[in-house]
């Protein structure tokens, strides 16, 4: 394998001394107002046909031209449209600023338009931007960019009171949850019912759910990569909203004006303060709330230097007087450094931090215990991105992570039932290298080919322990510090191809595989502290996923309407699983409580979107089918994996009336999730206990919800502006299932009983005021 990337860097190097005498004409495009980098801003040369490009993730953009004068055409949705008539005799720097338009009538909704859904062979792609997804309405008025994402064909909500998501088929850890490159654990905010990501701290996010290019890898089924705001370089704002039942606050302006920015951005919920308006001493000393802190500054030293800061800390606070406590939190920070070796040639080095703990405390007198985990990954990063000439695109790059895992620790007092004990801790360093390009084959025929190898090193110190399938012990070693334990070497090929029939529509076709080795132990469908992050080891090898996707995209009425239809299939291998009966809490042979399998998904996936106009929105529909198969649970028969959801239906609406009101609205419905339910029971010493045969053997009944919004624009004033936002969540009090559970009836002897319960079984209103100075 080592073989086949050195022959693809010298191929590469090849490449860069055959580079055809042409010219660039490069540089950045930024908001005239903010000074904040424009993400997928069209650049392209009037009268040139297919000659454009889009600007990078860091509002780069790069173009190949035969020396002479040209006339370079610069947009981005909801700006101005700026042209520039210039000689290019030679590498010209341009760097561009747009306005925000002034008139605009009515709501533009591009999930997608920073690659052309037509001429682009990525696959998979949803773009959000962020004045769409605030206008969604979500639950206590919270804006919330996981929830939107969970509207899009292909990726499913984890439920109500959830912030999870499945992509395609995949469970919810088998995602890259990236914030400015720095990896998140868990991305919920009090048990999901809200996720990390405070949306006036986010400039844009991006959905990687097919076709997954080179420079990410890690995980199975999806990226979500995130970026925040830089901050306004031009004047120092400051805005925010008060909600029912949590606020939020945004300082940015400039550290010196046209070179360096700060943002800071914080959010809390007060939900603790109505609990000290009961009556019930328990609840009025008891805690719940959380709180969040969003970072970034940046400093540009010149046109070719500049360095970029993010930081993220994140904590929720639960607790019931004396009896309990559970409390988690999320660290990370980024540090950049940006270098423009030239109009060809981009370099991004990274320094990235994240940590991410939870702790749960038993303070009931007599029975006093702590239970903590944690994971915590220092990691490196250099990426390049290098434009050979208008037919090739080069992105190659390096990482190394280094992953530290507590799985689980107990401590406890002397009076406990508890002993002390915890699982060992583990060491690994994770690396990789990719290489990819983009290549304009003709002006119909456009492949993004990639290829990536990683390698996981598991090290020392600690006592590694073989298992049979059964539990059993094989063997065991200790090993010292720094000691190689087991290495898995992958390499992860990936290709995407896009052929345009015409002007209007494409085919395209992906295939790529993807390796994971962080994985995450849960028995519940919501973050729970039971839940482990365990690397791989001896017993449980890399998960390794191979997805082939195809699909039809469409523009209509001058590209008013997009249309997509994708078919995907993937092969899911080494699964991992609790055996039926599993003990998980705490257990220091947890690997041995562990079953090994495989999976399999396949769907459709339609999605209508309308761009312009005072009516947007789209409609989402997924057909589907996610399964596993274990050795050791159903008797090695396939069966449906929770996440498993045959219909999926979401239809978004945003009507813009006039200047002042906005409404939208959004509908779901989905087939229940996959349960088991119990088939039998017995009782010993008076109390009832159940079995059960075939796992997820049934399921919850149906989804359906409709929730409604709408904005009030304030009147303009010189130097402020203010907007009220209202939604109601759940409008016609729709039972949606959250937990379905068996008890003996009270009433009839003999005769169990299920109990349905639901978490929001009433409509639920919201009113937020918004301001910015």
């Amino acid at each position: 394998m080592h073989k086949y990337i050195i022959l693809s860097f010298l191929l590469f190097a090849a490449l860069l001394s055959q580079a055809q005498k042409k010219v660039s004409i490069s540089g950045t495009v930024t908001g005239i107002n903010s000074g904040e980098t424009l993400i997928g801003a069209s650049v392209r040369v009037a009268g040139i046909k297919n000659s454009g490009t889009i600007t990078n993730s860091y509002g780069f953009y790069s173009l190949s031209v035969v020396p002479g004068e040209y006339t370079f055409i610069f947009s981005y949705v909801g700006y101005e449209e700026v042209t520039k008539r210039i000689k290019v005799l030679r590498d010209t720097t341009l760097g561009v600023a747009l306005a925000i338009k002034t008139n605009l009538s009515e709501v533009v909704v591009h999930a997608s338009t920073q690659k052309d859904i037509v001429s682009s062979p990525q696959m998979g792609l949803i773009q959000m931007d962020m004045k769409q997804a605030n206008m969604v309405p979500v639950i206590m008025g919270e804006r919330d960019v996981l929830k939107t994402i969970s509207l899009m064909p292909g990726v499913k909500s984890a439920g109500e009171g959830n912030a999870g998501f499945y992509v395609r088929g995949g469970a919810s850890d088998q995602n890259l949850i990236l914030l400015d490159g720095a990896p998140i654990y868990n991305a919920a905010h009090l048990f999901g019912f809200f996720s990390v990501f405070n949306s006036d701290a986010i400039k844009d996010v991006s959905l990687y759910k097919g076709g997954m290019p080179a420079q990410y890898g890690g995980r199975l089924s999806s990226v979500l990569d995130i970026k925040m705001n830089d901050g306004n370089n031009q004047k120092t704002t400051l805005e925010g909203g008060l909600g029912l039942i949590a606020s939020r606050l945004k300082l940015e302006g400039p550290i010196v004006k046209n070179k360096g920015s700060f943002m800071l951005s914080g959010r809390r919920t007060y939900a603790d303060l109505f609990l000290k308006l009961s009556s019930d001493t328990a609840v009025k000393k008891s805690s719940l709330y959380f709180y969040d802190l969003n970072v970034k500054a940046n400093y540009k030293f010149n046109d070719k230097n500049g360095i970029y800061f993010s930081g993220y800390y994140g904590k929720d606070q639960m607790g019931v007087r004396d009896l309990f406590s559970l409390h988690w939190s999320n660290v990370a920070g980024t540090f950049r450094y940006n270098h423009i070796f030239n109009s060809r040639l981009f370099s991004n080095t990274y320094f990235i931090y994240n940590n991410y703990n939870y702790t749960v405390e038993q303070l009931k007198n007599g029975n006093e215990f702590n239970l903590t985990s944690k994971i915590e990954d220092l990691s490196f990063k250099q990426d390049l991105e290098y434009k050979l000439n208008s037919s090739h695109s080069f992105k190659l790059g390096a990482s190394v992570i280094h992953h530290k895992i507590a799985p689980g620790d107990i401590s406890s007092t002397d009076s406990s039932s508890f002993n002390d004990q915890h699982v060992q801790r583990r060491y690994g360093f994770e690396t990789a290298a990719y290489l990819s390009d983009h290549w304009k084959a003709t002006d119909r025929l456009n492949v993004l080919a990639g290829i990536r190898l990683s390698d996981m090193f598991i090290v020392g110190p600690g006592t590694f322990t073989k298992y049979n399938p059964d539990g059993s012990t094989i063997s065991s070693k200790d090993y010292t510090s720094g000691q190689l334990v087991k290495s898995y070497l992958n390499l992860e090929p990936r290709l995407s191809a896009s052929y345009r029939l015409n002007d209007f529509s494409s085919i395209k076709l992906s295939y790529n595989r993807n390796t994971q080795n962080i994985h995450l132990l849960s028995n519940s469908t919501s973050s729970s502290p039971n839940d482990l992050y365990v690397m791989s080891s001896e017993n449980i090898q890399p998960e390794i996923a191979d997805q082939i996707s195809t699909g039809y995209f469409r523009k209509f009425k001058n590209g008013q309407f997009e249309f997509s239809a994708e078919l995907y299939y993937k092969w899911l291998q080494n699964q991992i699983d609790y055996k039926d009966g599993a003990e998980f809490i705490a257990n220091k042979e947890v690997e041995s409580q562990l079953t090994y399998g495989d999976g399999r998904a396949y769907g459709l996936e339609l999605f209508l979107k309308k761009k312009y106009g005072r009516l947007n929105g789209w409609i989402g529909y997924t057909l589907s089918r996610t399964e596993r198969s274990f050795a050791a649970i159903n008797h090695g028969k396939y069966y449906p994996a929770r996440q498993d959801r045959t219909h999926d239906l979401s239809i978004v609406g945003i009507y813009k009336l006039n200047k002042r009101w906005s409404f939208s609205a959004s509908f779901i419905y989905g087939t229940g999730n996959a349960v088991s339910y119990p088939t039998g029971k017995y009782s010993i010493g008076g109390n009832t206990t159940y079995s059960y045969s075939e796992r997820n053997g049934y399921r919850l009944p149906a989804t359906n919800r409709l929730d409604i919004g709408a904005t009030l624009e304030g009147k303009k004033h010189k130097n402020y502006q203010t907007s009220w936002t209202f939604s109601i969540y759940n409008v016609y009090a729709s039972h949606d299932p959250y937990i379905i559970t068996f008890r003996d009836s009270k009433t009839k002897p003999n005769t169990t009983e299920a109990v349905e319960t639901s978490l929001f079984p009433v409509p639920i209103p919201s009113i937020t005021w918004n301001f910015k100075f």
